[in-house]
Parts: C-alpha cells; structure tokens; sequence
C-alpha cells in the first residue's frame, strides 16, 4: 500500500514537472514561433482570420524585401567588424584585467576595484556625451593638444564612422558591459587554487606565461558565460551604434528603422502579395536566426556554465 502511494506521489510530482516545464517552454517560444508563422504569411493569409498559425499560402517574399531592405549583407559585414569584433577584444581584454585584480596586490587596487563597479552601476546614458567628445577629439592624457598647440595644428584624432570607437573601449575593458564581465571572470579566478599558479612558477612560467598555458585552459567556465553574454549583448547593441555611426550601420540599427525602410521598398513593390507586418517579422526572425545558431552551438557549455558560476538574477 505504502509502495503504492510513493508511486501515485511521483507520477503526480513528474506531471506537475512536465506540465510546468511544457508551459514555460510554450512561453518562451511563442514569440519565434509567432515570427515564423508570420513572416511566411502574404497578404490573403495576414488579413484572414481563419489563419492562425500556418499560413494557407506560405510566401517567402518577405525575406527577400527584408534582405533588400535592410541592405542585410552590408549591415551584416558590419555587425562583424564594429560588434563582434569588439566582442572578442573585450572576452580577452576583461580576462587579463579581472586576472590582475584577482591574484596581485598593488597600489590602487581597491580603487580600480571601485571603479570597477561603477562602471556596472553607472548606465552608459549617463557618459554617453562626455564620451562622444572625447572620441571626437581623442587624445592620450593631453599629448596630442599639447604637441598641437606648439605647432599651430590639431592632432586630436576623431574616431567617429571608425571601428576604433567600438574596438578601443574594448582592447581596455570598458567597452559594453566590461565591468560585468571584469566582476564574473574575477570572483572564478579567485577560487583558483594558488598551487597551479605555484607550480607553474617552479617551472620557470612567468605571470604572463603562467595565465595564458594554466589559467586560460582551467577557465572554460567563465570564458564560455562572458562569450555568450558579449556576443549577445553586442549583436543587440542599439544605442552605441546609433549614437556614434551615421553610416555602414550594423544589423541592430537597420532593425530599429525597418518600418520605414520596408515602407519605401514596399512603394516599389510590384507584388501584392507583400504587406508591411509579416515583412517586418521577417526581419525581426533574420536578425535573431544567428543567434539562435550561436546558442544551440554552444548551449552545453552556456548552461553548465551557469550552473557553475553562481550567478543568479
């Protein structure tokens, strides 16, 4: 009897699970799934109410006017070189910088630790004008102004409409979201065991030496969660570039205005098949497709990553 209702107990308990389990996944994926059924539909399907989710006429149209619209494949090339380049700067350069803070004491220490956090606190919004003069007039610590004051020329270099305003706050870690990444590759280092680093050091590793051949291979955790935070944050980053490009604008800009650039591809249009909805889910799934690719690759990873690095929220 007691057998019995220990087995009644977890079928119920396994239901609940996978009911809870099937109704989280179904809100989670609602919102590809409505993008999918969407961007397939043409203008008999978009204004019939009988079409709820598989179109009667699937229409792949509207991912060409999409591509047309959006210039995909120059704005992709873009998203290559301004965000995910400066993606991959920042994973390496936030590592050495959390490494120092994490296992050598120096003077200033604490104080780069504070400003450390601030930069986690204090919303980009907020420096966005003082950093958009600087990079206009970019100098190293008045160097430039001073030589250029003796011979009557401006060196100040302007970076706008470069790579270099989104690559140079990367190479020097405080680049989008820097100081998060800094925190989470700081609090893995420090539960580290010293005696690799110890070991290394017998064997006449140097710190360099040591934190690329040890540390670097011990750290596939951090390194995988600070990857996929940095891809997606910059792959998704508006605000930056709209405020310091005006043009070769990456995928994220294009997206923001794809109203009005389906508006002016549609008056050319000579289908009427296409309307200007199911178009904009079009683009809206070309633009999360890469990164739903990105994750499914390496989803494993990301996940016992989590898992293992505490962070929660």
């Amino acid at each position: 009897m007691k057998k019995a209702k220990v087995r009644a107990g977890k079928i119920v308990a396994n239901l609940a699970r996978y009911t809870f389990l099937l109704a989280f996944s179904y809100i989670l994926l609602y919102p590809l799934i409505f993008m999918i059924s969407s961007s397939l539909q043409g203008a008999r399907d978009f204004f019939d109410p009988t079409v709820e989710w598989i179109p009667k006429t699937p229409i792949f149209s509207n991912f060409s006017l999409a591509f047309e619209a959006m210039d995909f494949g120059n704005s992709f090339i873009s998203t290559l070189i301004y965000e995910m380049l400066s993606a991959v700067f920042e994973i390496i350069s936030c590592a050495v910088a959390a490494y120092g803070l994490a296992r050598f004491n120096f003077k200033g220490k604490r104080l780069l630790n504070g400003m450390m956090l601030l930069t986690i606190l204090v919303p980009t919004t907020m420096i966005i004008i003082p950093s958009y003069i600087n990079f206009t007039r970019l100098d190293i610590l008045g160097i430039l102004k001073l030589i250029g004051g003796i011979f009557g020329a401006e060196l100040r270099l302007n970076v706008l409409d470069s790579p270099w305003v989104m690559w140079l706050p990367s190479i020097f870690a405080v680049g989008l979201k820097g100081g998060l990444f800094i925190y989470i590759y700081k609090q893995f280092f420090q539960g580290l065991p010293k005696e690799f680093e110890e070991a290394a050091w017998i064997d006449g590793a140097g710190p360099i030496k040591t934190f690329i051949k040890v540390i670097i291979p011990s750290s596939t955790v951090p390194i995988v969660t600070v990857t996929m935070f940095s891809v997606v944050w910059h792959w998704n980053d508006y605000y930056l570039a709209q405020m310091y490009l005006t043009k070769e604008y990456p995928l994220s800009v294009q997206l923001a205005s794809v109203d009005s650039l389906l508006t002016n591809a549609l008056q050319g249009a000579e289908s009427a098949k296409i309307v200007l909805g199911p178009a904009i889910m079009a683009a809206c799934l070309m633009m999360v497709l890469p990164l739903i690719i990105f994750y499914l690759v390496l989803q494993r990873r990301f996940i016992a990553s989590i898992a293992n690095s505490g962070i929660v929220g």
